[in-house]
Order: C-alpha cells, then sequence, then structure tokens
C-alpha cells in the first residue's frame, strides 16, 4: 500500500528532516516507487509538488528534501499502485476547494469496489483511483451537510468521523485531510504521531544516516506535530492511533 506524512506547526516550519526519511521508502527502503506528491500551505494558498515516478530518484522530491518551505501545515504521500495507472492524475495528495478554501486529502489503503456505487453529487475525479474518488464522495458529503462553513469546527470534525468510518467498512482506510488549518488524521489500520516542543532533543532517521538536533532548529515556543504510517525516527516514542481513530492538530496542538 501506500504511506502517509502530515506535519501541522504553530510557527512557519520546513519539513527537510522527516521528507528525508519518507522519500527513502518510495524505492529504497520500500516499495512504494509509483508516484509521490507533497502539499505545503501559506496561508490560505498551497506550493504542490506531485510525481509518478520514485521518490527516491526523483530530482523534485531531492529539491523537496534540500529546499527548506516554510509551512503551518503538510501533507506527503508516497504511493505503491493497487487501484488505477501508475500517472500523473492518480498520483496523491488530492485536492478541492470547499468554504473558499483549499481542501488536500491523501489516502494509504484500498477500499473495495463497493466504493465505487457511493453517489457523488458535487465532486468527481479526474483519475481512476479509488483514494480519489473517496476524497469526491467524503468532499461532497461535508458539502451537503454544511453549505456554509458552520461556526464550530467540533461539528465538522465530528461529520468527518463518520464518513471515514463509512469509509473503513469498505476496506483498509488510513486518511490526512486539512483545509488549511485543521489537520485530520483517520486510523484505520496504522497511523501514528509525535509532538516535538520544548525541551526539544536529538531525533535520527530510521531510512537514512540522518541526525538532527532540534534544540539547534527550533525556537522554545515552538511546536510541531508530525504524523507518518510508519514511525520515521528510532529513538523518539511516536504515539499510535487506535483504528477507528480521528484526531485533529491546529497549530501543531491536538484538539
Amino acid at each position: 500500500m501506500c504511506e502517509l506524512l502530515g506535519m501541522s506547526a504553530n510557527v512557519p516550519t520546513d519539513i527537510c528532516f522527516s521528507f528525508a526519511g519518507l522519500m527513502q521508502r518510495g524505492g529504497g527502503t520500500g516499495p512504494h516507487k509509483d508516484g509521490w506528491g507533497i502539499a505545503f500551505y501559506e496561508g490560505k494558498g498551497v506550493r504542490c509538488f506531485h510525481d509518478p515516478n520514485p521518490s527516491v530518484d526523483s530530482k523534485i522530491a531531492n529539491l523537496v528534501k534540500e529546499h527548506p518551505i516554510k509551512s503551518h501545515v503538510v501533507i506527503s504521500h508516497i504511493r505503491q499502485a493497487n487501484v488505477g495507472d501508475i500517472c500523473l492524475e492518480n498520483t496523491h495528495p488530492f485536492q478541492r476547494e470547499l468554504w473558499g478554501f483549499i481542501w488536500t486529502f491523501a489516502h494509504n489503503g484500498q477500499l473495495d469496489n463497493v466504493l465505487f456505487s457511493l453517489p457523488l453529487s458535487y465532486y468527481h475525479p479526474v483519475g481512476s483511483t479509488d483514494s480519489e474518488y473517496a476524497f469526491c464522495w467524503l468532499l461532497g458529503q461535508l458539502r451537503t451537510r454544511f453549505p456554509e462553513q458552520p461556526d464550530d469546527f467540533n461539528e465538522v470534525s465530528a461529520f468527518i468521523h463518520t464518513c471515514c468510518e463509512t469509509l473503513r467498512g469498505l476496506g483498509v482506510f488510513n486518511m490526512l485531510l486539512t483545509e488549511s488549518t485543521h489537520l485530520f488524521a483517520f486510523c484505520g489500520s496504522k497511523l501514528s504521531w509525535i509532538t516535538r516542543k520544548a525541551p526539544f532533543g536529538e531525533a535520527r532517521l530510521t531510512d537514512c544516516d540522518v541526525t538532527v538536533d532540534f534544540v539547534q532548529e527550533t525556537k522554545p515556543g515552538d511546536i510541531v506535530t508530525v504524523i507518518a504510517t510508519v514511525p520515521l525516527t528510532t529513538n523518539e516514542a511516536w504515539v499510535a492511533l487506535k483504528p477507528g481513530e480521528l484526531v485533529t492538530f491546529v497549530k501543531g496542538l491536538l484538539q
């Protein structure tokens, strides 16, 4: 299947360290060689990179790893294709507009063909993956339930959780979703997270010989949460989500 990577931070932060580990799994230390993508939020704007080639050999991925793009919210994905051809339009993360925000979605897992019988309303897929179809259905359900953005975002979170449970009933469904401020993470089978804040320490990547001392890279008030399918470091205590659990992060903090 695929792997997910997300970040939520209270200050503009780059994801170079975590992405350096993830990209090795895209055809190097892992089998996820069928494309990759990443989305960086800058306010309501989004800077995106997609490539249907393996991330471990991608010059674009290397650029992302080396260039410290600062963002409050990031979603990334490396693909091991099971539904849909290996091509650009099938490369995650996917995006659609709702309430004047660009929503970004990435999925790890495989869903039963029953998925394609779920009715679509406003949104329709460009590619042929089960993931994009699920995203179009989910966001369409959200748009129907809330034609306008509600004041209480807890209502949104609860409804997204309900939709995710429906999709989990159709197979393996792990998801990252954001509209620029809230980062939603749903665990169908496997997903973990870690929040880094003062006092900061050292972290070592699992998939390559890279170590960073966050004391040198951060300020005392910084809060950064990273979410991954499989923990990216060997010397930190990651929190494993339970199947069926949805968590939401805003500015690095669990809501």
